[in-house]
C-alpha cells in the first residue's frame, strides 16, 4: 500500500543515442496521468554526459513531489549513480517510481516498491563490497610474490587496481573515472589509452 502523495507526479524519460526513441516511455508515463507539461526529457548524442532535463526537473520538484519513469535506470549511466539520485531527492522529501521494472519501484511506498529499492541498495552496496575485497585480495598477492610497482601518489594502490577490475569487466574510461574518482587523464596512464566502449541501453 502506498502513502498518498501530496504534490505533484513529473515525468522523466531519457534515452543514450540518437537511435534510440522516447515515445514508448512517453507513452507511458503520459498513460499514468503524468500532463505533456510536467514531462522533462534528455537525448543524449555522442559522448555527452550533460543532462539538462533531469537537471531542470531537480531544480523544479518540490517536497512531496513524485519522479515518475519508465524504468529507474533512465535516472543515470549506473546503478550506483542512479541510487545517488534517488537518495538525494529522498532527502528533498521528493519520490521516485517507475512503472516498468521487474519489480515496479516506488521510494514513498511503504510495501513492495520501497522493498524492492531497498534491494537495489543493497546489490550495489555488495558490488562495491566485493570489488574492494578483490582488490585487496590482488594487492595482497602481488606484495606476497614480491612485484613492485610503483604509483602515483595522487591515487592509492587500491583506487588503481579498483579501475583495473573495472576495465577487466569491459566498462568504459568515464564509468571508472566516476566510480573510482579518478580523472580520465591518469586513466588512460594506468589503463593504456584506448578507452573501451560501454554497451549501449
Amino acid at each position: 500500500m502506498t502513502e498518498p502523495h501530496v504534490g505533484l507526479e513529473l515525468g522523466y524519460a531519457r534515452v543514450s543515442t540518437t537511435k534510440q526513441h522516447l515515445d514508448r516511455q512517453i507513452d507511458a508515463i503520459l498513460k499514468v496521468g503524468v500532463p505533456m507539461e510536467r514531462l522533462y526529457v534528455d537525448k543524449r548524442t555522442g559522448s555527452s554526459v550533460d543532462r539538462e532535463g533531469l537537471k531542470k526537473l531537480i531544480s523544479y520538484v518540490r517536497p512531496g513531489d513524485t519522479i515518475v519513469v519508465y524504468t529507474l535506470d533512465r535516472l543515470g549511466r549506473n546503478l550506483r549513480e542512479v541510487l545517488n539520485v534517488a537518495h538525494d531527492l529522498e532527502q528533498r522529501g521528493v519520490g521516485v517510481r517507475s512503472l516498468a521494472d521487474p519489480l515496479p519501484i516506488d521510494t514513498r511506498s511503504t510495501g513492495m516498491g520501497r522493498i524492492a529499492f531497498m534491494l537495489l541498495a543493497l546489490f550495489a552496496e555488495m558490488e562495491r563490497v566485493f570489488t574492494a575485497e578483490r582488490a585487496a585480495h590482488a594487492r595482497a598477492v602481488a606484495q606476497a610474490q614480491g612485484r613492485n610497482i610503483g604509483r602515483p601518489k595522487a591515487h592509492s594502490a587500491a583506487q588503481i587496481e579498483h579501475a583495473q577490475l573495472l576495465r577487466e569487466r569491459g566498462e568504459s574510461l568515464s564509468q571508472i573515472s566516476h566510480k573510482t574518482g579518478i580523472p580520465k587523464s591518469s586513466l588512460r596512464r594506468y589503463l593504456g589509452s584506448h578507452e573501451t566502449t560501454a554497451a549501449p541501453r
